[in-house]
């Protein structure tokens, strides 16, 4: 493999160069490995190859314990293959082992910035103020100068739902690239689209109301006010709503009550108030 200007082979002589001051220009991706280490030999091209990939946004250091062990034992690694990453002068997070090439992947990218996200990011604003088109084009951009952002993906079923093709971004929030899998952002999206497709040819919320008021045994009209108070930001409405059905009818389309409530906890956050204070009431009203 020929060496690429973004990967270097870093000894106890140019660590202090190489990695802790030029971390403060860029991150540095600390590989240490041995000869020996069969998963070392397995992970070192493919951590070349995302050097490569993601065209000098980092640096990837290669250090052999066999022949640097003062440097293994000064950084405290223990086993092998040990990836750490450095930014301005210090390790900032590190895995270990062979990990797959996505997990890697999802590493990177939660402290490697990327030349779309500045593009996703204004197509984001752009979706929320409406401005649908330009968003599009946005993300089109984007998608031409990096087309292996996963997070475009997901941007663009944001963009679909947007446009109110709901059952569309529902089906596309099932294909998206499998780092994203367990992402924060893609379960409450998938929450959102849950409600959005609830409230779909929903009555008007005041008729909604009305039949509430005159029969409170209506779960059907209780969900669907629930999922229009979720969609207006209502939340606290929303998870009263929720909790009600809870109480009233585990049954009720496969536990939607229930399940709703985790929905809107998703939306908001752990550290909600609105998730303390009904958690605490679905705990004590399960158990």
């Amino acid at each position: 493999m020929s060496q690429s200007p973004n990967v270097i082979t870093v000894t106890a002589a140019n660590f202090q160069s190489v990695v802790l001051e030029g971390s403060f220009e860029r991150p540095v991706l600390v590989d240490f490995w041995a000869d020996w280490c069969a998963p070392c030999r397995m992970l070192m091209p493919m951590l070349a190859q995302l050097a490569q990939d993601y065209g000098g946004s980092f640096l990837l250091a290669k250090v052999n314990t066999e022949e640097e062990q003062a440097l293994a034992a000064q950084f405290g690694i223990r086993s092998l293959p040990t990836v750490q990453l450095f930014k301005s002068g210090k390790a900032v997070d590190q895995f270990m082992g062979a990990l797959p090439e996505s997990q890697v992947r999802e590493f990177l990218d939660r402290h490697i910035p990327r030349a779309s996200d500045g593009l996703l990011a204004r197509a984001q604003g752009l979706m929320a103020s409406g401005d649908l088109a330009a968003a599009r084009d946005l993300l089109e951009q984007a998608r031409a100068e990096d087309p292996s952002n996963a997070r475009l993906s997901l941007a663009q079923v944001q963009l679909t739902a947007a446009q109110g093709d709901i059952a569309q971004a529902m089906t596309d929030l099932d294909s998206l690239p499998i780092e994203l899998a367990n992402d924060p952002e893609v379960t409450a999206l998938r929450g959102r689209l849950r409600f959005a497709s609830t409230a779909e040819g929903a009555p008007p919320q005041s008729a909604l109301e009305t039949r509430l008021a005159s029969d409170p045994k209506d779960n059907q009209a209780r969900y669907q006010l629930a999922a229009l108070a979720v969609l207006q930001g209502d939340y606290a409405s929303a998870l009263e709503h929720l909790f009600e059905l809870m109480k009233r009818d585990r049954s009720f389309e496969d536990d939607a009550g229930r399940k709703g409530m985790l929905a809107v906890f998703d939306l908001l956050g752990g550290s909600h108030d609105l998730v303390a204070r009904y958690r605490a009431k679905m705990m004590t009203a399960l158990y």
